[in-house]
């Protein structure tokens, strides 16, 4: 099902396109990675009269990671010289609204026909496509976002390179691939995620896209984005093996001012970071990620950004108890110590005593949040809760007491057993 001939009348060519569909494989002089296929010349390949072929190629993030010796989680294909008819007579069923992609009726794998865009207006929606046989694989490379994206592999496990991608994987480069890169501003976000994905590897961006970048947070259009795509690309992000990189690529090219200014304060970044990082190390949840980045950022103004963003219900309430607790506990002087009292309200206000598992969670997140020398404070609170909730209505009951009553005293032994935690903790 890779190659398939077609018995169709010819199209009339555009001009300047000898072919109804094109192989560009790039040139030889660029050296291939040990054991990962060879880069052969430039040819073209068709066949006129009533056959036309259909040629398909392996593209995107799993050939980069191929070559990268990285595993490969999902593979993405172009056809060249196809219909959506013809794919949907082969079985395939499509799925794309926007542009063709379609299923493969086997593999389930993503099929989309080469396509060509253009820029019709703001935002990551201001774009018509354009998907025909004569539109080429190389045609259909050049739209991409980055040169080490804008790479093919033949069914024999040939690279077709007509952006230079395999260099700047070598080089450990992240370039644009044309000036069409500065049409479409989430690519700022993609490339920024990209460089929290590859840093470890030692990949930088170079100088010419962050200047492109520059002019592109300049011109405003950042602004255009809908919350849901920023929201998506940032919850990727915080899971990338160096979520902090994004971030400060994004501080650097004045994006965070559009994209969250809460974060644009210095030690309000720098905390959020430093919490971040914490917390990646020890694999929290996407909610703890994202509370530990606000956690420098006062409550109402990070519940804010968080609805705003329309990031889910479980981030915005995690990251309105971290800010809340953060407020009450980083406070070292004699008057804010934790009392009893005090731990009796925050209890209260975590909703402990119907959600214990997500106290658990923050104070997981709080152990990466509180300044070291409060990092006793998650001790306590966490041996607080335990004591507190050991208490059951059983024994007041066997005792008759109900009602209000029964209330008022689980809540009395709640906060004995509390005190005397506290006490031995000293």
């Amino acid at each position: 099902t890779r190659h398939l001939l077609l018995s169709r009348r010819p199209r009339p060519q555009k001009p300047g396109l000898p072919c109804a569909a094109r192989a560009f494989l790039f040139h030889a002089a660029c050296l291939p990675l040990a054991g990962r296929g060879r880069i052969i010349p430039v040819t073209h390949s068709w066949q006129s009269g009533t056959n036309r072929i259909m040629q398909t190629y392996l593209v995107g993030g799993a050939v980069r990671d191929k070559l990268l010796g990285l595993g490969v989680k999902d593979r993405d294909w172009v056809v060249v010289g196809a219909t959506p008819e013809d794919m949907l007579q082969r079985g395939f069923k499509q799925v794309g609204a926007d542009f063709p992609v379609f299923l493969h009726p086997d593999t389930g794998e993503e099929y989309a026909l080469a396509r060509t865009e253009r820029k019709q207006g703001r935002g990551y929606h201001g774009f018509s496509v354009y998907s025909a046989p004569d539109v080429s694989l190389e045609d259909d490379l050049r739209r991409r976002d980055l040169t080490i994206n804008a790479m093919a592999e033949t069914e024999n496990g040939d690279l077709v390179d007509p952006f230079n991608g395999h260099a700047d994987l070598e080089q450990k480069k992240l370039r644009h691939v044309s000036e069409a890169f500065a049409e479409d501003p989430l690519r700022i976000l993609r490339t920024a995620r990209f460089a929290a994905r590859l840093q470890p590897l030692g990949f930088s961006i170079c100088r010419e896209t962050m200047a492109l970048m520059r002019e592109m947070v300049a011109s405003g259009e950042l602004g255009d984005l809908v919350p849901e795509r920023v929201w998506q690309e940032i919850q990727r992000a915080l899971h990338e093996q160096a979520p902090g990189v994004f971030f400060d690529v994004l501080r650097e090219l004045d994006a965070l001012k559009v994209l969250i200014p809460e974060l644009v304060d210095e030690l309000g970044f720098r905390q959020g970071l430093s919490a971040l990082q914490c917390i990646h190390r020890k694999q929290g949840s996407t909610a703890q990620h994202y509370a530990a980045l606000l956690s420098g950022v006062p409550e109402p103004d990070a519940i804010a950004r968080a609805k705003a963003m329309k990031s889910p219900n479980d981030c915005r309430d995690l990251t309105h108890l971290v800010c809340l607790f953060m407020a009450r506990l980083n406070d070292a002087s004699p008057e804010a110590r934790l009392t009893p009292e005090r731990a009796m309200e925050l209890l209260d206000k975590a909703d402990f005593w119907r959600r214990p598992d997500r106290f658990g969670v923050l104070l997981g997140t709080l152990a990466c949040t509180l300044q070291d020398e409060r990092a006793h404070v998650v001790q306590q609170l966490e041996l607080a809760a335990r004591r507190a909730q050991s208490v059951t209505p059983h024994p007041f009951l066997q005792r008759g007491i109900h009602g209000k009553a029964l209330g008022e005293a689980i809540q009395n032994e709640r906060l004995a057993r509390i005190t005397e935690a506290l006490n031995s903790h000293e």
